[in-house]
């Protein structure tokens, strides 16, 4: 479940609200992501896909939601894991992490176009 943004790492791009299938996220008053609607948050993780700033962490309870240390969850070295462990955006062409979740970015695309 969608836990933590950290805005002083976020570059407001609005990518995250824009890939939650569950719209969770919205964009707050000062152009950064808030979670709007936690409980809804189905632990899917593309907002953490799309966000090439690594300023959000989901927690990968999804049944209910966790305290957390924001000074501890950023010394963990867990933002932008599942990023880099997806293979996504600039770690596509890393061998050291192969993995093909990247080339799912068409299909999530489509399942964003037909939400509206």
């Amino acid at each position: 479940m969608i836990e933590l943004i950290f805005t002083d790492r976020c570059s407001g791009c609005g990518e995250c609200v824009a890939a939650c299938p569950s719209d969770v996220l919205a964009l707050g008053s000062e152009g950064h992501p808030v979670i709007a609607r936690q409980a809804e948050c189905q632990t899917c993780f593309m907002c953490e896909l799309y966000c090439a700033s690594d300023a959000l962490y989901v927690h990968p309870d999804c049944e209910k939601p966790v305290s957390l240390d924001p000074d501890q969850v950023l010394g963990s070295g867990l933002l932008g894991q599942y990023r880099r462990d997806s293979g996504w955006d600039e770690w596509a062409a890393d061998p050291r992490y192969d993995n093909q979740h990247w080339r799912m970015e068409e299909i999530f695309a489509l399942a964003r176009a037909s939400k509206g």
